[in-house]
């Protein structure tokens, strides 16, 4: 595991992040109930990145990993990850960076983007097209789970989904705060516009979570599909989705 460094928000709350390799600075946010160490470290996606010459920076989201866990609401406003990657972007002093995730983390670059931030690439793993339009269903359905923790069978749809929780060591009340931070956008049309930049759309075959892969990439002007093997959860954990990584930033140079 890499070294864990530590800045502090500007609400108080102590964030963390990883970082492998040294060259041009790529952010890359992990997904839900997940953290840095997990979604891009462990399985070697940050180190096969890192080795076409790259800095890869990979938060703890607020309410994972080794960054702060606050329980009061005050802390999870409206897009707080947004804020927090910018105040990260900042602390680092970055100007001129890639930015990618995976899920929750794509869905945060997509907020990112809309909200004015301009990665010169981006990467959107994990996601599909729906991505603007089920967050609302999704995260009903987790703050369910949460309430449900330790009180359902193997079988029960949000069995999975615990089980990834307790391995994890979520803290619940935190999380479910966390949940209540982005709403559901009626319109896409704003997508094309800010997606202006090169963008991989990165999927696994039998990841239909956030909808269609494939249509979010249509939707883009300057889109690449790569489609890797796995699930939902599994696809992080294959050497495919570094590898379609490293492609697609090695297409375009440094």
């Amino acid at each position: 595991m890499t070294d864990v460094t530590f800045f502090t928000s500007s609400d108080g709350i102590q964030l963390a992040w990883r970082e492998v390799g040294q060259g041009r600075p790529i952010i890359l946010l992990h997904g839900l109930f997940s953290d840095s160490n997990v979604n891009w470290v462990k399985f070697g996606t940050a180190e096969r990145i890192a080795r076409e010459g790259y800095r890869v920076i990979a938060p703890d989201l607020r309410a994972h990993g080794q960054s702060g866990k606050p329980h009061e609401a005050v802390h999870y406003p409206q897009l707080i990850l947004v804020r927090d990657l910018r105040e990260l972007i900042e602390h680092l002093g970055l100007d001129d960076f890639d930015l990618g995730g995976f899920s929750l983390g794509a869905r945060t670059t997509i907020e990112a983007v809309l909200s004015g931030l301009k990665p010169k690439r981006a990467i959107l793993a994990g996601t599909g097209l729906d991505v603007f339009t089920n967050w609302e269903k999704r995260s009903h359905f987790y703050v369910h789970a949460i309430d449900l923790f330790g009180k359902v069978q193997r079988g029960d749809p949000h069995w999975l989904a615990i089980q990834f929780m307790k391995t994890m060591n979520i803290d619940r009340e935190a999380a479910k705060l966390l949940l209540g931070t982005m709403r559901d956008r009626e319109s896409k049309a704003a997508l094309a516009e800010a997606f202006s930049m090169p963008t991989l759309v990165v999927c696994g075959d039998k990841d239909d979570d956030n909808g269609s892969a494939i249509e979010l990439a249509n939707a883009l002007p300057n889109a690449d599909y790569a489609e890797i093997p796995g699930t939902h959860m599994n696809s992080v954990t294959r050497p495919e989705l570094g590898e379609a990584i490293a492609r697609f930033l090695g297409k375009g140079g440094r």
